[in-house]
């Protein structure tokens, strides 16, 4: 596996601005960092929750058809393209406002979350099945995903004002390196 561009992928999909990020963000501003945790654990479990389902279902996909592989493949280096255009056409913009930052709203919005789905469905068969399928490294692949993405939320919880205001600063030069790296890893699933 390119662990560069699996970390690559990681990161942009859960550092870049999501609906979960831009609610920390806005529950940071609105209601303080203490509500704000509290939805980030909730995000933060179904997130890695997530992540082990699509997991179990890839690789019970893969074993029944393994052609499929190839298919999961392809529409996961197609989403990541879509990706790269969305973030490359992205303006900056301000956070909605919420009043219900609680663990059972973080962790709801997730199952919610399009952004999160997709990226669950991708980067498992797109990075982890096709070079491990053992229950333990497969278990450990999701766990650093997992780890991943709490350190996105934490950073947009600690660092919310600043980052916000560095995004529209820099806006158009930061979606364009992450488009960048978001395409660098949707032609290293292939290599």
């Amino acid at each position: 596996m390119n662990i560069t561009s699996f970390f690559i992928y990681c990161v942009i999909s859960t550092f870049t601005p999501g609906p979960a990020n831009i609610v920390i963000l806005s529950t940071v501003y609105n209601s303080g960092m203490k509500k704000a945790a509290k939805f980030t654990y909730g995000a933060t479990t179904a997130f890695g929750l997530l992540l082990f389902v699509s997991a179990f279902l890839n690789s019970v996909l893969v074993s029944i058809l393994p052609g499929i592989l190839i298919v999961m493949q392809i529409l996961g280096s197609c989403y990541m393209l879509y990706l790269a255009w969305q973030i490359y056409n992205t303006r900056a913009s301000k956070p909605s406002s919420d009043k219900t930052g609680t663990f059972l709203s973080g962790f709801v919005m997730q199952f919610l979350n399009p952004k999160l789905v997709l990226f669950t469905l991708t980067v498992v068969p797109g990075f982890i099945l096709p070079h491990y399928t053992s229950v333990p490294a497969v278990a450990t692949g999701v766990i650093a995903v997992t780890l991943i993405g709490f350190a996105a939320f934490v950073t947009w919880l600690l660092f919310g004002s600043i980052f916000q205001t560095f995004l529209q600063k820099y806006n158009k030069v930061v979606n364009t390196i992450m488009a960048a790296f978001l395409v660098y890893s949707a032609a290293m699933i292939w290599m």
